[in-house]
């Protein structure tokens, strides 16, 4: 049994295709296929369900490939013990964050990571959160940034900022005359939201309670971004919820329609987690202390303030 065999049963599971597999270990289909066969052949055991599309693997090939990715990642300490000892941060680190936390967050923190780690690779994705915590589990990241608490015994989480949420009204709100605002005062409001599957969707519905999605008649729209329900306001009236970091691509203009909530201001605790086992202690500092160089003082502290639950 080779470290080698057990690298391509976890890839194969991970994608759930041998050619898939092959891609991202580098290597041919059949060597991949001829080594998978070699460690079944070995134990004397199926891994792998080949009748099935996608590949899955069999109930005893479910737990062999557990094992097989906890032996990987301690094999993987070998090599953080020799990286612990070195002054330089190197190596690679894939990340996945959440789309309503990237564009305000990483573009700064990305340059200050490469000016100060040359040696250092990043390898970033935006995915949602259920995405995020899978890929954890599954070794295909290394860490997450995303809105918690995720109540996952599986996933350690290292909270980083608390984050708040503002609301962006129409200027033909009734609304817009207010200088604050209470949860209470937007029951009667349409709402525009992120679609399914984006925490920060969960979110809004839990500070707005009993309020409405907006909907315009015959219209159904979906998306992903921040900037679209910003878009939506300025057109088509109703109003939404923003993280504050997104109020710095804002114009006059738009931060005049901005409004902030009434103490305790709800908001998103941010942070950045991990399988339990993860290794890669010294990058993920070098990017933890990267990400709080930027945020303003009163983002790290949450007195006063009302963590919304996901």
């Amino acid at each position: 049994m080779t470290l080698v065999q057990l690298e391509y049963i976890v890839a194969v599971d991970t994608y759930r295709s041998f050619v898939g597999a092959a891609e991202k270990c580098f290597v041919t289909q059949p060597t991949l296929s001829m080594q998978v066969q070699k460690l079944e052949e070995m134990l004397n055991v199926k891994i792998f369900d080949r009748s099935k599309q996608p590949v899955i693997p069999t109930e005893i090939g479910a737990q062999i490939i557990e094992q097989a990715r906890l032996v990987l990642q301690e094999s993987q300490k070998i090599k953080e013990i020799i990286n612990s000892q070195q002054q330089d941060v190197v190596g690679e680190l894939k990340v996945g964050i959440i789309p309503t936390v990237a564009p305000y967050l990483l573009p700064r923190v990305i340059s200050g990571m490469m000016e100060k780690f040359p040696d250092l690779k990043l390898l970033i994705w935006e995915y949602t959160t259920e995405d995020i915590i899978h890929h954890l589990k599954t070794g295909v990241l290394d860490c997450g940034i995303l809105a918690t608490p995720l109540a996952d015994n599986n996933i350690s989480e290292l909270p980083l900022y608390y984050e708040n949420f503002v609301t962006y009204i129409s200027k033909n709100s009734k609304l817009f005359k207010k200088k604050t605002i209470d949860a209470n005062d937007l029951e009667d409001e349409n709402i525009w939201l992120l679609n399914e599957g984006h925490c920060m969707r969960s979110q809004v519905l839990n500070i707005c309670r009993s309020t409405k999605d907006s909907r315009l008649q015959g219209l159904t729209y979906n998306t992903g971004s921040v900037e679209t329900l910003i878009r939506m306001v300025d057109v088509n009236n109703g109003a939404t919820l923003l993280p504050e970091l997104a109020l710095a691509e804002l114009s006059n203009k738009q931060l005049s329609k901005v409004r902030y909530f009434r103490s305790p201001e709800p908001v998103r605790e941010i942070s950045l987690v991990t399988h339990k086992n993860f290794i890669k202690k010294r990058m993920l500092n070098a990017l933890k202390e990267e990400i709080l160089a930027i945020i303003p003082k009163t983002m790290k502290q949450k007195k006063r303030k009302d963590v919304v639950g996901l």
